[in-house]
């Protein structure tokens, strides 16, 4: 079931729908709000259009980053795996052996 949410972004709403929960979406909501007011409060300069540039870079630098991190943990745990059954294999093998002596 898609949730409908209005969300209020640099005084500008928006309807939001998706089938994430209603808190979810206004957490993701507040922190955009407060990203972005944080960048044009601290520049005359910075537009609504800049601030959410910059607010769009900022979020895909740390996706990106955060998938990286992702992807070598779960490179870690496979060679932990590995690692684990040749292990195992070896315990194996070294108990046959002493219970042939």
């Amino acid at each position: 079931m898609k949730n409908k949410v209005r969300l209020n972004v640099c005084g500008t709403d928006y309807y939001i729908a998706s089938e994430d929960d209603e808190s979810y979406i206004r957490a993701i909501g507040d922190d955009v709000d407060a990203r972005m007011n944080k960048m044009m409060a601290g520049s005359d300069r910075v537009s609504t259009t800049m601030a959410a540039v910059l607010c769009a870079l900022s979020y895909a630098d740390e996706c990106k980053k955060a998938n990286a991190t992702a992807d070598s943990l779960r490179t870690q745990i496979k060679a932990y795996i590995e690692e684990s059954e040749r292990s195992r294999l070896e315990a194996e093998e070294a108990k046959r052996e002493n219970e042939r002596r």
